[in-house]
C-alpha cells in the first residue's frame, strides 16, 4: 500500500441517530469546520486506514452536508490496533518540571528519547467524562499532539519518515501520578480505564505542517499550558526513523508526542484534577478537545 495522494482535510467519527459514521469537517460562508460530509465506506477508522488506498476516492465526493451541531462526534479511533506508544518528557520544561516533582536532580540534557507504552482499550469521546476512582489521589492532564501511521513502516530515513504518516490529533494523556511513582515505571499509571481521550478529528498529514502548532491546555478555563511543538526535543522524523529501525511500525500505529510543562504535577503545591473540573485540550489548527472530570 502506497500513500502516494495528497493527504488533505479533516476526518472525524460521529453518532448520527444511534448510527456511527465516518466524515470530513467542511466550512460554510460563516462559521470554520461547521458542516459534515458523510463518507460513503466503513464506519471504522483502522480499516479506512489500512485500507485507504482502495477507499481514499470517497475523501472526493460531493455528498449532502449536515450541520455538525447535529450529530455527536466520538473519537476518530475507536480502539486502537496496539498500545499506543508514548514519548516521556519530550518538552525541555516539562522535563524539569518532571524531575522536581520526583525531587530528582535535572542537568538539562536529553540525549535519548524516552518511550512507554499506553494501554488503551478503547478512546474517549470528545466532551466525555473521565470518572476518578480510588485508585489515585493524584490524576493529572497532559495535552498532546498524536501522530497516526498510514502504512507499515520498517527503517525509515529522515527523509521518508513523514511519508509513513497518515495524520494528526489530539490527546489529553491523563495519568495518575501516585501510581508511575509506586510501580517505579508508568504503564499502570498512564492506562486508567478511559485514560485517553482522542480527537475532535485526524487531520490528514498534508494539511499542516505538525511542527509549528501552538499547543495549550485549559482546567475550567484557566491557561495551564501553553507553548508549540517547534520545542518537541524529539520530532516525529526521528521518532518513525527509531522506532522503526527496533521493529516495524505498523499502520494504524498510534504515537502520543509527549506533553508541554504546565500539569498538574509542576505547580507548587501540585494541583491535580478533581471532580467538577472541565479539561480543554487544544492544537493550533486541530481543534480543541474536552473532557468532564466525575466521581
Amino acid at each position: 500500500m502506497q500513500l502516494q495522494a495528497k493527504l488533505k482535510g479533516k476526518l472525524i467519527r460521529y453518532l448520527d441517530n444511534g448510527i456511527e459514521f465516518l466524515g470530513i469537517l467542511k466550512s460554510d460562508s460563516k462559521n470554520k469546520d461547521s458542516m459534515v460530509m458523510p463518507l460513503d465506506i466503513t464506519n471504522n477508522m483502522n480499516e479506512f486506514i489500512l485500507h485507504f488506498e482502495k477507499l481514499k476516492g470517497c475523501l472526493q465526493a460531493n455528498n449532502p452536508l449536515i450541520p455538525l451541531e447535529n450529530v455527536t462526534l466520538l473519537s476518530p479511533i475507536k480502539s486502537p490496533l496496539q498500545d499506543i506508544i508514548c514519548l516521556g518528557i519530550n518538552y525541555m520544561d516539562h522535563a524539569k518540571e518532571s524531575m522536581r516533582f520526583k525531587k530528582e536532580s535535572f542537568d538539562g540534557k536529553r540525549e535519548q528519547a524516552v518511550y512507554f507504552g499506553k494501554r488503551v482499550n478503547e478512546c474517549a469521546n470528545p466532551n466525555a467524562s473521565f470518572y476518578i476512582n480510588n485508585k489515585t489521589s493524584q490524576l493529572d492532564y497532559e495535552v498532546e499532539l498524536v501522530v497516526i501511521i498510514g502504512r507499515d513502516c520498517m527503517n525509515a530515513t529522515r527523509e521518508n519518515a513523514m511519508n509513513f504518516v497518515f495524520g494528526y490529533s489530539i490527546a489529553n494523556d491523563i495519568s495518575a501520578r501516585d501510581l508511575q511513582l509506586k510501580h517505579k515505571q508508568w504503564y499502570a499509571g498512564k492506562s486508567l480505564e478511559g485514560s485517553f481521550p482522542l480527537g475532535p478529528c485526524i487531520v490528514l498529514r498534508d494539511s499542516l505542517n505538525p511542527h509549528n502548532l501552538a499547543i495549550k491546555s485549559y482546567v475550567n478555563g484557566e491557561l495551564r499550558q501553553q507553548s508549540s511543538t517547534s520545542k518537541l526535543i524529539f520530532d516525529i522524523p526521528h521518532v518513525i526513523c527509531e522506532l522503526s529501525s527496533y521493529f516495524t511500525l505498523k499502520a494504524g500505529s498510534i504515537i502520543s508526542m509527549g506533553t508541554p510543562s504546565g500539569v498538574g504535577m509542576g505547580f507548587e503545591p501540585p494541583r491535580f484534577l478533581q471532580a467538577g473540573d472541565i479539561v480543554k485540550c487544544e492544537i493550533e489548527n486541530i481543534g480543541t478537545l474536552q473532557t468532564f472530570i466525575n466521581v
